[in-house]
């Protein structure tokens, strides 16, 4: 009855409880009876209590009592007069505040239905799109539970591990991924995990592919469960191994022409020595002499091996320097930053892209700021400044850093120098590298730390 009262709406209950209200008073003033109707009154109090405020609902409650009374039958004493009204306002604004708090709690009950159902249309929402973005993902995406069989998998999945759409749910992963087999189930004593690991896999017809996987570990009313992202690798892996080669062939083609270079001018001065001595006629007819002559113009012959530029060349292009710093910055930066230095940098707008090739300028910005970094462990200021600049027609990059400077310039890009980091090769294939690109790499000297500056040739200057 309290849900029907409620779809009249406000306006209407008052009026029809206003009209009952009047038409019970009209009976009880028109049937001449020994009986009181006042009783009726409960019927429009119901309807108030449904619609109004209780302040309101006792203000009905009196007026009832009040019609109640006057046409009484019964004469009214103090005596029983008053209980009686007290018993009849108590029952009319009982019954009101009843209807009150019984559509109050039908309201609530109400949008309580509307908010659950509107969750659960939001979350069925939720999980279709999601579902659709499981499947429509081009990263193969499994559920195991605790026994590492497979509950769920997307379409990208079955193809990963070459099943028929719909068939891997039940096949055990121990069969294609091992180590997610492994992996402990998330307990109350053992947190979930959440990480990421790169390991080998085996697709059904045998075939052995490497997996980037980044899994994690959750508890479900079933029991334990697992969520894997799949990620099929082995090209990845393919073409940086092959970049990979390719770079130490380019690199050793530079170390080897950039020596070569070295032989050939030691040798071209043992042949002016040469020239030089076989002038004495004693000299000549030594079968020794003339040896070490031979030997010496073999040695130049082995040493004119160059860098084949017209080779080098197919691999250069314009390269956007904003890219390359980028990338350094990414690789170096952190490495600084945990070792104390401030890294600055000046780079304006609008500078050209530069004749290089990416890999061997980034090397070779990189083996200067790892120098620098190491020339100001133990400086009070650490500071690493890298700028850009176009001067004279060429794009000159600086690393200047507020080191220990340089002692003996000179001694500067040549290999195996005593007292150098390792092999002593770092800035001597540095120079190699970026003159192999029709660039150089200088050293400018400062009062106080150093300065390396790479003159490089704007793309489009140059035809290579």
């Amino acid at each position: 009855m309290i849900a029907f009262l409620l779809q009249l709406g406000r306006t209407r209950l008052v009026i029809l409880a206003a009209v009952l209200i009047a038409v019970v008073a009209l009976i009880d003033w028109r049937i001449d009876l020994n009986v009181s109707f006042g009783f009726l009154y409960l019927f429009p109090m119901l309807m108030v209590g449904i619609c109004l405020r209780r302040w309101q609902i006792a203000a009905v409650a009196v007026l009832c009592m009040l019609l109640a009374e006057w046409f009484d039958p019964f004469a009214w004493s103090p005596d029983a007069g008053i209980a009686r009204d007290i018993f009849i306002f108590s029952s009319y604004i009982g019954t009101g505040l009843f209807a009150y708090e019984s559509a109050r709690n039908h309201r609530l009950i109400l949008k309580h239905v509307h908010d659950v159902e509107q969750e659960i249309e939001l979350r069925r929402d939720a999980e279709q799109q999601l579902q659709i973005l499981i499947e429509s993902s081009p990263a193969a995406i499994v559920t195991l539970d605790s026994g590492g069989i497979v509950v769920r998998a997307n379409q990208a999945a079955h193809r990963l591990l070459g099943f028929e759409p719909g068939t891997l749910a039940g096949q055990s992963i121990n069969d294609f991924l091992p180590p997610l087999a492994g992996v402990p189930a998330a307990t109350e004593s053992q947190p979930g995990f959440r990480t990421a690991m790169q390991c080998s896999g085996r697709r059904r017809d045998g075939e052995l592919f490497l997996a980037d996987v980044w899994f994690s570990t959750y508890k479900t009313s079933s029991g334990p469960r697992l969520a894997a992202v799949l990620v099929d690798n082995s090209d990845d892996l393919r073409d940086r191994e092959e970049y990979s080669f390719d770079r130490l062939v380019a690199s050793s083609r530079l170390a080897v022409g950039a020596i070569s270079h070295e032989i050939r001018n030691i040798c071209s001065a043992i042949s002016v020595v040469y020239a030089n001595l076989s002038r004495n006629e004693a000299l000549t007819q030594n079968e020794d002499f003339r040896a070490l002559g031979n030997l010496a113009e073999g040695l130049g012959k082995v040493a004119t091996l160059e860098l084949r530029q017209s080779a080098d060349s197919q691999q250069l292009a314009g390269v956007d320097l904003y890219s390359v710093l980028d990338e350094l910055r990414i690789v170096a930066g952190p490495a600084l930053k945990e070792s104390g230095v401030l890294m600055r940098w000046a780079l304006p707008e609008g500078l050209p892209h530069v004749w290089a090739d990416p890999h061997h300028l980034l090397q070779a910005l990189l083996n200067l700021t790892k120098n620098s970094e190491r020339a100001m462990q133990g400086q009070d200021k650490r500071e690493l400044t890298i700028s850009a600049a176009l001067e004279d027609h060429r794009v000159v990059v600086r690393i200047l850093d507020t080191g220990r400077g340089v002692a003996d310039p000179e001694a500067l890009f040549r290999p195996f120098q005593p007292g150098a980091e390792a092999t002593g090769l770092g800035l001597y294939l540095s120079r190699a590298f970026v003159r192999a690109f029709k660039g150089d790499l200088r050293y400018e000297p400062q009062p106080m730390g150093s300065c390396f500056a790479l003159d490089l040739t704007p793309y489009g200057d140059n035809d290579g």
